[in-house]
């Protein structure tokens, strides 16, 4: 006997494209509402433009870890929800095959799914989750190359205010410049200028020249007379402050890649504090991954419509089900990191009760003549649509 049959080719074709298109929509979904944030963010630092897609993408594993459950999950059902309202499963159930059998080209594929989850939770969601904290940083910091906001005093090194009305040619002609400098003897300069432009110093890339067009100096010198000084071009030498550089990979559990936090969890030499953060990180992400395990269970039970229905509740619980699980392990590790908790107990305890629910819920409708995994659920809505529905058409004879 084949492996794979027709049918198994054909519940993969009707797996698969729900599975892709829920990915790509989720991760949209999720990555314009961070977007917007980033956008407002990189405008009031002055930053340029293309940070934000670099943070984007450095953010793209954090929102897989939920994505990538989330599009099997919603692919399998979508796959068993046509296979049901179209008869085909009937069909299938006619000659013998049972759900498990079913479920083969599913679990193949969760298979898959899980290995590339743990990877992306173990190893690239840490990594990634630090070089968008870096690039947050270099941005703050001005290493990217941040500029000076117009219509606003910006300070360099605690001895120069510089203030521009106008920018033009993307930031090389400033217009309206006024300028104010200080030194340890008490000078003061008060330079204002018509318009300027910054200069590179070949060898010396820590000192830039902003050359000054038609405008006037005033020096004031203590215990002195302000003289005045008026220039057609003027060379204003400018001190960069040294950038600060960004702090080692791993001072947050979430940038710890796996074998490291084993590390740390378990050893009994660190402060029990670093042991426990350590543990409730490694818990999360492994109860993370096998829970993809129970995914095509619930799926396909959910999928599954009552007789001569084609409701589709199953999908709004299947997703509800899924995100509150997920939120559920967030709020876990944040008490677990606390110490309240043993993060063993806060991680896989909540795990155990969705396993076994999901395990029931499969087993009433694989097993049991009949069986529906939500039927109360599809009861107690239909009944409400119709008492809706009766009210509706009351308040139209009413006004009518």
């Amino acid at each position: 006997m084949k492996f794979f049959t027709a049918i198994d080719r054909y519940i993969f074709k009707l797996t698969l494209m729900p599975m892709l298109a829920v990915f790509a929509i989720a991760a949209s979904l999720l990555m314009l509402d961070k977007m917007l944030k980033l956008f407002d963010f990189v405008a009031a630092e002055g930053g340029p433009v293309g940070v934000v897609f670099k943070m984007l993408a450095n953010m793209l594993p954090e929102y897989a870890s939920l994505a990538i459950p989330l599009g099997l999950m919603l692919g399998v059902l979508f796959a068993f929800r046509k296979l049901a309202t179209s008869s085909e499963l009937d069909v299938m159930r006619a000659v013998g095959l049972s759900y498990t059998r079913l479920l083969r080209v599913p679990y193949l594929m969760a298979l898959v799914l899980v290995a590339v989850n743990f990877a992306n939770v173990g190893y690239l969601q840490p990594l990634a989750r630090y070089y968008y904290e870096q690039l947050q940083f270099e941005l703050r910091s001005g290493a990217l190359g941040a500029a000076i906001k117009v219509g606003e005093f910006t300070t360099l090194q605690d001895k120069m205010a510089l203030r521009i009305e106008q920018s033009r040619d993307e930031g090389r002609q400033l217009i309206g410049i006024f300028a104010r400098l200080a030194d340890d003897k008490g000078q003061v300069l008060s330079i204002s200028a018509r318009e300027g432009r910054f200069l590179a110093l070949q060898g010396r890339p820590d000192t830039i020249i902003l050359r000054l067009v038609q405008g006037q100096i005033v020096q004031e010198v203590p215990n002195e007379t302000p003289r005045v000084l008026s220039f057609t071009r003027h060379d204003l030498p400018i001190d960069l402050p040294a950038i600060e550089q960004f702090r080692a990979r791993g001072e947050k559990d979430r940038e710890y890649i796996l074998p490291e936090l084993l590390k740390i969890g378990w050893n009994d030499t660190l402060p029990e504090d670093v042991r426990i953060k350590s543990q409730a990180s490694f818990n999360y992400r492994m109860v993370e991954v096998v829970m993809m395990l129970l995914v095509p269970l619930l799926g396909l039970a959910l999928a599954i419509p009552p007789k001569r229905s084609s409701s589709a509740l199953g999908m709004f619980v299947s997703v509800v089900m899924v995100t509150v699980y997920h939120k559920i392990n967030e709020y876990g590790q944040n008490v677990a990191s606390l110490g309240r908790i043993d993060p063993t107990l806060a991680l896989w305890g909540p795990f155990v009760i969705f396993a076994a629910l999901i395990v029931w819920m499969y087993w009433r409708v694989a097993y049991v003549p009949g069986g529906q995994a939500i039927g109360w659920l599809e009861t107690g809505s239909q009944k409400l649509v119709k008492r809706v529905q009766a009210l509706i058409k009351r308040r139209q004879r009413q006004a009518a």
